[in-house]
Order: C-alpha cells, then structure tokens, then sequence
C-alpha cells in the first residue's frame, strides 16, 4: 500500500513539472527611454504623513540634512518643483558642498521650465561632482532648450567620456547633431549605440529617418 502512495505522488509530482515546463512565460520587451532626463523612480513613501514627519523633525532641528534632503526628494517626487528647489537652497546653505542637491535643483528647475537656472546649478555641481555624467547629460539638455546647441554638444560629450556607454547622452547628442543638420555624426551616434542598447539605437534611427 505504501508504495502505491509512493508512486502515486511521485507520479504527479512529474506531471506538474512537465505542466509547468509546457506553460508559456510571458515577456515584457522595454522600450528605450524616450524622456530627455531620466523619470523619477517611483517612489510609495510621498504620503501626507510622511511629509508632515519630516516637518516636525525639521522643527527641531532646520539644518539637520539628512531630514532636509527627505523633504526636498518628497517635494520632487511630488512635482511641487518650487518647494523643492526652496528646500535645497536651505540644504546648501547649511552644507556648502552638496554637489548632489545642487544637482537635483538643477533638474527640479529644469522640470518648471527655467533652463538657465537649471545650468547655473548644474556647474557649480560638476564644482564637487566633476565625474558625474548625468549632470553633463542634464547640463546639455538645458543647453538645448536655450539654443545653445554647441554648450549642448560640448556638455552630452562630456558625459559620454565619463560614460562611454551612457545610451541616454549618445541618444541626445545624435538627437542635436540632427538639429543642427549633422546627420552623419548622428549616424555614427547610431552606430555606436547599437553596440551597447539597440533599443535607444532603434529610437535615434526614427529620428533620424524623420529629418530625411
């Protein structure tokens, strides 16, 4: 009897190996990321009372940074962009060489529209980050939306030498060759995504048959 139970479990212990095996895996393709500066991850911690938290925290102590940083990212992941850069404003004058916050409140101006502002921030960030790429790909980006399209060029370069394979500063340097008519060295910015993220490849060749 035992062994009849024995087999009984060993037999359908195999069909649902064999069942799991045969049933189809669903994947989910990404799409190269068409936004000029990378989105926000998400973020579940944005709630009332976690921003009402680090207030009070605040009110014991305004230059604690670890509590101001909170706030600031809090407000970012918000869109309440003004506050944001207000608070990184406090963080910097309580800690002078936070390259980072001068980092994101180039972005949080850059996402209200003020590029000029959002440059300003962005040099005196490369001051105490001179190795961050993303800020040179932000700093171009600026550029860009001032017409400025050889600042442009020089800052999405720049990030490209710190980061060979950064797919997001190659995309928008061709993305800018091809604003000021270079199509051949948007090209060859195509080609030299398409060793590394075929995906962002794929994006800049649309562009790059729209100006066609």
């Amino acid at each position: 009897m035992k062994k009849r139970v024995r087999a009984g479990i060993n037999t359908m212990a195999l069909m649902l190996l064999v069942a799991l095996l045969l049933s189809p895996v669903a994947c989910k393709k990404e799409e190269p990321q068409s936004e000029r500066i990378p989105a926000q991850a998400y973020n579940p911690y944005t709630t009332d009372s976690v921003l009402g938290e680090v207030k009070q925290k605040l009110e014991k102590n305004p230059d604690d940074v670890d509590a101001l940083f909170h706030l600031a990212d809090l407000y970012e992941r918000n869109g309440q962009y003004p506050e944001a850069i207000e608070t990184y404003k406090h963080l910097i004058k309580v800690k002078p060489g936070a390259g980072y916050a001068y980092f994101k409140m180039g972005t949080a101006y850059d996402r209200i529209n003020k590029p000029a502002e959002a440059i300003e921030a962005f040099k005196k960030s490369v001051q105490y980050m001179p190795k961050h790429a993303m800020t040179y790909n932000n700093m171009g980006v600026a550029y860009g939306k001032l017409n400025k399209y050889q600042d442009e060029i020089a800052a999405l370069k720049k990030a490209i030498q710190l980061r060979p394979s950064y797919s997001t500063a190659r995309f928008n340097l061709g993305v800018t060759y091809l604003k000021i008519g270079n199509k051949k060295a948007a090209q060859q910015e195509y080609e030299s995504l398409m060793k590394f993220d075929e995906g962002a490849a794929e994006a800049l060749m649309k562009e790059i048959k729209k100006g066609s």
